[in-house]
């Protein structure tokens, strides 16, 4: 309802979205107002069964809002943005060639994503390279969901943040809901399980012969068995 207020009181016609911060006594503070769709707007598309993009096209060409339209979600949504960064190195971008892409599928998943083998990651753009979305009846099975999907991502030849967002997903206070802005900064993370020697050999195997890669090299039992880390001695 304030969001709703604030468009009208400017007279903002169009998909948009405003910010607010919540906080724990249920308080909430207006933060911004963005005249387009953000990088989370797949969260609401999948928890309320929409497609904004299609809304947001519509309404420019002069058509009205069909009718009908959910006013409440159906399901939970969570997002992940997968960056070319090093987590480990103060969330640096890091530049190089995807050597090999895998985007994760299943009940409830989503990939947004703009890369595949061979895509070069340079300096001149963000580092954002896909989007996982999970959805489900709860939030829970949604988070589950994501920290599956994020377990099967493969990305060979830059280093990438899926791992610490995997290690976010699964700390008790997020699995929990019971976490804030500052909580990052004040819990030190698990560190990054080395991987296996399997990793090793692909990734020398792809530096060879970038094609014809199968995604099966380290086997299911490794927690994370294509964490780039381990190309970083490669590249």
């Amino acid at each position: 309802l304030a969001a709703v207020a604030a468009a009208r009181a400017v007279g903002y016609v169009n998909a948009g979205t405003i910010e607010f911060l919540l906080s724990e006594d249920g308080s909430f503070y207006f933060l911004e107002m963005n005249t387009r769709l953000q990088v989370e707007h797949p969260v609401t598309e999948e928890a309320f069964g929409i497609d904004l993009v299609a809304l947001q096209l519509s309404i420019a060409e002069g058509h009205p809002l069909p009718e009908g339209l959910p006013t409440s979600p159906s399901a939970h949504a969570i997002e992940a943005r997968v960056y070319a960064e090093d987590a480990d190195a103060g969330f640096l971008p890091q530049t190089g060639t995807v050597l090999a892409y895998r985007a994760p599928s299943g009940p409830g998943i989503r990939v947004d994503s703009g890369i595949e083998s061979g895509s070069t990651v340079s300096i001149h753009y963000d580092p954002m390279l896909a989007k996982i979305i999970a959805r489900g009846a709860t939030r829970d099975e949604a988070r589950r969901r994501l920290v599956e999907a994020l377990r099967e991502t493969v990305i060979l030849g830059v280093t990438t943040n899926v791992s610490y967002l995997r290690r976010v997903l699964l700390m008790d206070t997020v699995a929990a809901g019971e976490f804030d802005t500052g909580t990052l900064e004040r819990i030190e993370l698990a560190p990054v399980p080395p991987p296996p020697d399997a990793v090793f050999t692909e990734a020398a195997r792809l530096l060879a012969k970038p094609e014809g890669f199968d995604g099966r090299a380290a086997g299911p039992a490794h927690p994370d068995p294509f964490t780039t880390s381990a190309f970083r001695v490669l590249a």
